[in-house]
C-alpha cells in the first residue's frame, strides 16, 4: 500500500512539473484617441508575469518589435511602448501642421497571441496593421520564436538542422500547393520571387496546426493577392527542426 501511496505521489510530481514548464501570460493593452483628430493606437499583447530569464527575454522581444513599427524617426530615443506611441502621435502632429488640410487619421493596431508551445519551443505571432494615408493601410505579421531551455529568441537559420535542405522541402510543397509544375519557373504562374529563385519567407512559426511559412503581402505577390501562406504538418517537417515537437 505504501509503495502505491509514494508512485502515486511521484507521478503527480512529475506532472507538476510538466505543467510548470508552461509561460504565464497575463494581457497588456494600451489604447489611445485623446481627441477626434489624433491618431487612433491599440496595443493588445500578452505580457509574461514570472520572473526568469525566460519571461524578460519575452517581453522584451515584443517589446522591441512593437518600437520598431510605430517609431517613425530613427534619430530619437525609444526605450517603451508608451514611447513609441508617443513617437507616432508626434509624426502625425508634425504632418497636420506642415498640411493643415490634411484630415486623414493616422491608426495603428497590434495584436499578439501565443500560437504554440511545448517544452522546448514558446511561439508568439504578432499582427500590425497601420494606416497613414494612401489608397489603403499595411498589414503585417512577425512571428517571435523563443527557445524555452536557453531562454533566446531564435533566428529563422536556428529552427532548422539544415537551411538548404529545408528550402528545397518548402519549395516542393510550395509549387504543390500553387500549382505550379517542378520544371517550371517559379515565378511562371505570376509570382514575384527575385531572379526567378525560390526562397524561404521573412517570417516562419510554430502553429498548433503545423509550422507556418508566411509571405506578406508584396513579398512574393501583388497586394491584391494578400499574403501566401504555407502550413506544414509537423510530422513531415520534424526531421528538418533543429528542436524535437514534444506536446
Amino acid at each position: 500500500m505504501k509503495v502505491r501511496f509514494s508512485f502515486l505521489i511521484l507521478v503527480l510530481f512529475f506532472l507538476s512539473c510538466e505543467k510548470d514548464t508552461k509561460i504565464t501570460f497575463e494581457p497588456f493593452s494600451l489604447k489611445k484617441e485623446t481627441c477626434e483628430e489624433c491618431p487612433l493606437i491599440e496595443v493588445s499583447i500578452p505580457k509574461a508575469i514570472g520572473n526568469t530569464k525566460l519571461d524578460q527575454v519575452i517581453n522584451t522581444a515584443l517589446r522591441e518589435e512593437i518600437i520598431s513599427i510605430l517609431k517613425f524617426d530613427d534619430e530619437i530615443n525609444v526605450a517603451t511602448i508608451e514611447e513609441a506611441i508617443a513617437s507616432f502621435e508626434s509624426e502625425n502632429k508634425k504632418l497636420k501642421e506642415k498640411f493643415p488640410e490634411e484630415t486623414t487619421q493616422w491608426e495603428a493596431k497590434l495584436e499578439g497571441e501565443v500560437t504554440y508551445e511545448d517544452k522546448h519551443i514558446l511561439t508568439i505571432r504578432l499582427n500590425s496593421y497601420l494606416f497613414t494615408g494612401g489608397a489603403h493601410g499595411y498589414s503585417t505579421v512577425r512571428f517571435l520564436n523563443f527557445d524555452k531551455s536557453k531562454a533566446i529568441e531564435l533566428e529563422q537559420s536556428e529552427l532548422f538542422k539544415n537551411m538548404a535542405s529545408f528550402t528545397e522541402f518548402a519549395e516542393t510543397n510550395f509549387r504543390s500547393q500553387e500549382n505550379i509544375p517542378n520544371n517550371a519557373p517559379i515565378n511562371s504562374t505570376g509570382f514575384m520571387f527575385e531572379n526567378d529563385a525560390f526562397y524561404l519567407p521573412e517570417n516562419i512559426g510554430y502553429t498548433k496546426e503545423g509550422l507556418q511559412l508566411f509571405y506578406e503581402q508584396y513579398e512574393i505577390a501583388s497586394y491584391a493577392d494578400g499574403p501566401i501562406i504555407i502550413t506544414l504538418a509537423y510530422p513531415a517537417v520534424q526531421k528538418f527542426l533543429a528542436r524535437p515537437i514534444e506536446p
